[in-house]
């Protein structure tokens, strides 16, 4: 899918998706369990100057990051079953609400508004559409990681509840450079595509 309708920069905002210390840093959650895929680390050096050319036109940035409730007296957050089968070396403290695991990198910091997400998709039991609709927000570029995962089911429940939305090809990536790829064939019909080098041109930021 792909459109040349011009963006109104002031209701635009740039979400990203997990970019976030305890996916990336080497000493976050995954990084100390030795998970991670090929670029990953460097997604958000590709995604900030698309945030910074939205946000010099008016709009603004969203950081959704997924967030492991706490439960009291330091036992095992909740975690849901199929999370703790795929990552069983998640543990107390991981992805903890207000750490520094559960924060934007830092060079995405500070986000305009932040998000603490759950599941997959950053509209599921969130404060997000709430964000949105009190500033007007329509259209969304959306990156992050995993491309299969946060992100499709971003996109599609953003494309379900009419927001326009625009996938950084190369903002975001999964384990397996082949799921990524079909991931992005898959999304063609519900989401327009762009890299981040065109983003920052489309027609309204440029």
């Amino acid at each position: 899918m792909s459109h040349d309708a011009p963006l109104d920069p002031a209701r635009t905002a740039v979400l990203t998706i997990d970019l976030q210390n305890d996916f990336l840093h080497p000493e976050g959650a995954y990084g100390r369990a030795g998970q991670t895929g090929p670029g990953l680390p460097e997604l958000p050096a590709r995604v900030k100057p698309v945030i910074d050319a939205v946000r010099a036109a008016g709009g603004l940035f969203v950081s959704a990051q997924f967030t492991l409730v706490p439960r009291p007296g330091g036992a095992e957050p909740l975690i849901a079953p199929h999370l703790k089968a795929l990552r069983p070396f998640l543990t107390t403290g991981d992805f903890a609400p207000g750490s520094w695991g559960n924060a934007a990198v830092d060079l995405l910091q500070p986000p305009d508004y932040t998000v603490e997400k759950v599941a997959y998709s950053a509209f599921y039991q969130t404060r997000l559409e709430y964000i949105l609709k009190a500033l007007g927000i329509e259209t969304l570029i959306v990156g992050g990681i995993v491309t299969n995962g946060g992100v499709a089911s971003t996109v599609r429940d953003a494309h379900m509840r009419g927001y326009r939305t625009i996938l950084l090809t190369d903002g975001c990536g999964a384990f397996k450079p082949e799921v990524h790829e079909a991931t992005l064939i898959a999304l063609a019909s519900v989401t327009e595509q762009a890299s981040c080098e065109g983003a920052r041109r489309l027609p309204g930021l440029a």
